[in-house]
Parts: C-alpha cells; structure tokens; sequence
C-alpha cells in the first residue's frame, strides 16, 4: 500500500495492532471522536485518553508523523474532505428514499476503498496458490464464516477444491492434518480472534500456505499468514459484520474467481457446463 494515498485514518486502522496498549487508547479515542480531536491540544487528548503526553506524541510518531501537529493536520483535512458527504447524509436520512441512498453509499464506498487496498501481486499470489493446491479448506468464525462458505460456493461452480469448514474445532483439526498441497483461505475482519490466530498458527507448523482476508494489515493474523488480502469498510465494534464489510469481501471474492477462471478457462467452463446440466433437473 502506498501510504501517500491512505487518509489518516486508514493509516491508523493499519498501524492499529502495532501500537503499544497506552498507544491504542489514543488510537480508540481518535477513531471514535477525530472530527474534535483537531480542536485539541496535546494536553487535552492526553488527559481524554487517560496517557502521558508522551504516549500521544509517540503514537503520532507511529504513523510516520513528526508529531502532534503534524497529526492534527491530517485529521483536518481528513474531516474537511468527509464533512460533505456527512451532511448529504444527514439531510437524506429524513426519507426511507434519502435512507436508502446512504445505505447504497455506505456500500459504494467499501468498494472504492478495497480497491484502493488491492495489491495485484497479492491477488496472483492467492490466486496461483489455488491452481496448484489440491484442497483450499474456507474458514472462518461468526459473520467471516458466511464470508468463507460464500467462497466455497462461488468457485464450486468451476472446481471441487474448495471445502468450507465452518466448526472452529474442525478447523482445527483440518490445519493440524492437512498438508503442503493444501492451503486454507482464513477471513476474519479484525485479524484477531483466537480461533484463526490457532489454525494460522497450526498452518504454519504444518507448512500449509494460507491466505488472509481481513481489514487490518497489521493485525495478529496478518503477521502470520502467507498472503494478505485487505478488504475496506470501517466497523465499530458493535457492529458484527456490517453489510458494506461484507460487500468489500464480495468484491474480493469476485476478483479472485474471475482471475481463477480467466486463468483455467477450458477445465471451468466444462466444469460450468456440466453443473448447469445437473443442476436443469432442479428446476420445474
């Protein structure tokens, strides 16, 4: 990624599992309340966050900022630059109408902003993995889980590779058994639930080559899996998988199936062909 080009709070969403835990409340604080952290002084936010005036300055070194100033700059500008969308919103939410638009916005900007993440080497990296491997075991924990079964679904149309394994403690087992020919694809937003750290980490033991689809590039699951694909849209914690994460990884998906079959034409389109014939006896 080309930091030039990520606003400061995707920098900071980044940079998130890197951040010492004094670090991180400065972090938790700017995300929740940034449009008033460019009216305070270091002082102020010290004192909201509950940390040494240090810690501040030393997170603000953190994003590759010479300091506070320097830091309350990019949140001007990052405010200046989202306060008119902000208000078309505002103003649209008064109709089912207006609500609707915002809604397909909201959607329309996960996408804009996982394309913006999108590193192609990575994509053909994911992508030559599947060619090569004889199994891609789908997994994933609560909402990442649907994320990880649509996966499955979407390329059992042109191959019989993918096999969704949805329990946690089968995931287990299956990264604990599987082999160097298989590879697990892994979706979780935050990089950081116990579960997908356990089978990325049995993975890595094991040598089995695994892909990560998340938000936070530097999370504890991005440190160790083998290929990173970054997916946008901003969630609270209290959000649980919002419907504009899940159209960013949707749009993931996609890219990569298009790019599978682009590469395995004449295997996928007989393979289509011959579902679409099993599947005619399925309708009236």
């Amino acid at each position: 990624m080309n930091e030039r080009n990520i606003n400061i709070l995707e920098r900071l969403h980044s940079s998130y599992y890197q951040l010492s835990a004094a670090e991180r409340k400065v972090a938790d604080y700017v995300l929740s309340q940034y449009s008033q952290v460019q009216f305070m002084s270091i002082t102020q936010l010290a004192e909201e966050c509950g940390v040494a005036e240090a810690t501040v300055s030393r997170f603000c070194r953190s994003l590759a900022l010479k300091g506070f100033n320097a830091f309350k700059m990019e949140i001007a500008k990052h405010t200046a630059t989202s306060t008119g969308r902000i208000r078309d919103r505002q103003v649209a939410s008064d109709s089912l109408e207006g609500r609707s638009i915002s809604a397909g916005q909201l959607s329309q900007e996960a996408i804009q902003q996982t394309l913006d993440l999108l590193q192609p080497k990575d994509l053909e990296a994911a992508v030559a993995l599947f060619e090569k491997s004889n199994r891609v075991f789908c997994m994933g924990s609560g909402g990442s889980m649907i994320m990880a079964q649509e996966l499955a679904h979407l390329f059992s149309t042109i191959t019989n590779k993918f096999v969704a394994v949805s329990d946690s403690h089968t995931q287990v087992s299956a990264a604990a058994t599987a082999d160097p020919t298989d590879a697990i694809v892994l979706f979780s937003y935050s990089g950081a639930t116990h579960n997908g750290i356990a089978v990325l980490e049995l993975a890595k033991v094991h040598k089995i080559p695994t892909v990560l689809v998340t938000r936070y590039p530097k999370s504890p699951a991005a440190q160790l899996a083998d290929i990173v694909l970054y997916c946008g849209s901003n969630e609270t914690p209290f959000q649980f998988g919002s419907i504009p994460a899940k159209v960013a990884q949707l749009v993931l998906m996609d890219i990569l199936f298009q790019e599978y079959l682009r590469r395995n034409r004449e295997k996928s389109e007989e393979n289509l062909q011959r579902i679409g014939a099993a599947l005619s006896e399925k309708h009236i």
